[in-house]
Parts: C-alpha cells; structure tokens; sequence
C-alpha cells in the first residue's frame, strides 16, 4: 500500500498551514471532498489517524519551546484524551448520513470560530500561564468536549485558544496546550476509528508521510506568514464544504461497502 500523489499533497499542505495556526481538519475535509478521495463516513477516523504523526511532530516543537505551567498543560489534555476516547466509541458507529450532517455542523461552527477570530471578537486574554480552581476545572470541562468534538472533525485549535483567552490566559499558552492536547487524543482516537476499520488506509499514510515535512518546514524555516486572506479563503472553503455535505445526507448517497476483516485477523496500523 502507497500513498497517492494528492494524498501527500493533501498531507504536506494542511499540516503547513496547521503549524502556523490554520488548522488541518476543517481543510482536509474540504479537500477530501472535493476529490471524493474518501468516503465521507470514513473522514472522521482518516482525519485523527492521518494528522497524529505530523501534530505529534507539532506538539514536541512547541511544547519545548513555549512555557507554561505544567499541571494546567497536563490536566487540560488528560481531559481532551478522555474526550476523544468517549467521541470516538460514539462516532466510529454512526451511520453515513449522521456523520455527514454532524461534519456539515461541525465545518459551519468551524468556519464561524475562524471567522470571529479573523474580526478580533475572541477575547485578547491575559498574562497569566497557569489555572487554577474554578477556571482550571472549567478549563478541564471545556477541553474534553474540544476533545470529544475533534473526533467529529472540529479542530480543537481555534476553540481551545479562545477558551484560554477567556480564562485570564497568555494566547501564547495554548499553542503547547492545544498542540499537545492534539498530539496525545488523536492516537486514542485513532486507536477506536482502526478497530471500526472506519477510516481509509490510503488517504490517512498520505497525510502521514506528507504532512511531517510541512511542519518541519513550516516551523523551522517559514515561522510565520500573512495569513489573513489565507483565514478568510479557509471560511469560504469549509462553508460550501458544510453545504456539500449536508446535500449529501440528504441525497441519500450509497455508502462505500465496508470490508470487515475475519475475525482473528491482524489489524494494520499505517
């Protein structure tokens, strides 16, 4: 099994952007559906497979190298672990025309989130770079439900940095927080979605093998890059993908047939 040319393309892209702070699960959905390279009740599971090894690549750069107070970042992504576990048991069961009308949902909240941050409505946040009482544990409840929403496929970036703004934090402090949040829910995640065999092999080693290289090359020798219009083309994009979606559910398209392996049958992992 190879990945494809546009898997790798996919995979470098998205997670380019992702680590300048884009995102990659809103756009590789719209991609994917463009192409109609993945079966839409298969982008779910393909998503948190794909994108683990790059985001685990995200979260060993900036958690070394952004502080911040280590209970607050370890309590908020045991929190979003356990999320993931919980959203994934659920989703990986669900049929083709609920995922595609939750992924429908799931893109518009996304492209409003962008949105508002691109109008300057999120809160500018603080100075402080640890929680504790109250706001930890709302901290605590709002990332398990980022972390159970990342298994549906809302990125959990933009959500989580607007939740830290709000509780009096540095928006600097969430790029370890969300980054690790990511890096260690999307293996668990993805653990669940294999065992379903709810996601597609090929797509999910093309945003593996390309997405590495886009981080490496976004983090260390891009850094950072205008990105406003990139955020508002992002929106439009995720948009007419929501609306794609939700014709499809409505459509009633046939499901691709899914292949369950004999029972006993090794799993592969990619």
């Amino acid at each position: 099994m190879r990945p494809t040319v546009w898997g790798l393309a996919i995979g470098f892209a998205t997670n380019f952007f992702d680590t300048l702070g884009i995102g990659s699960f809103a756009t590789t959905t719209a991609a994917f559906k463009a192409r109609r390279m993945v079966p839409d009740e298969r982008i779910p599971g393909t998503l948190n497979v794909g994108h683990t090894l790059p985001t685990f690549a995200e979260a060993a750069i900036y958690i070394t190298v952004v502080r911040v107070d280590v209970l607050t970042l370890w309590a908020l992504i045991a929190a979003s672990v356990a999320g993931a576990w919980l959203g994934a048991g659920v989703i990986s069961r669900w049929s083709r025309r609920a995922v595609q009308r939750g992924m429908a949902v799931a893109l518009v909240l996304t492209g409003v989130i962008i949105a508002l941050r691109q109008l300057h409505m999120f809160p500018p946040g603080g100075d402080a770079l640890a929680l504790r009482g109250l706001p930890l544990m709302v901290g605590i409840l709002g990332n398990f439900a980022f972390g159970a929403l990342m298994t549906l496929g809302v990125g959990l970036y933009a959500p989580c940095m607007g939740m830290v703004s709000l509780l009096g934090m540095n928006p600097i402090a969430a790029f370890p927080i969300m980054m690790g949040s990511c890096a260690f829910l999307m293996p668990v995640a993805s653990l669940r979605f294999i065992r379903a065999h709810a996601y597609d092999r090929t797509a999910a080693l093309g945003l593996a093998v390309g997405g590495v290289p886009g981080v490496l090359i976004a983090a260390y020798l891009v850094k950072s890059l205008p990105l406003d219009a990139v955020r508002w083309l992002v929106v439009i994009v995720v948009l007419y993908t929501a609306a794609a979606m939700w014709r499809s559910s409505r459509a009633g398209e046939p499901a691709a047939p899914l292949v369950t392996p004999p029972e006993g049958a090794p799993i592969v992992i990619p």
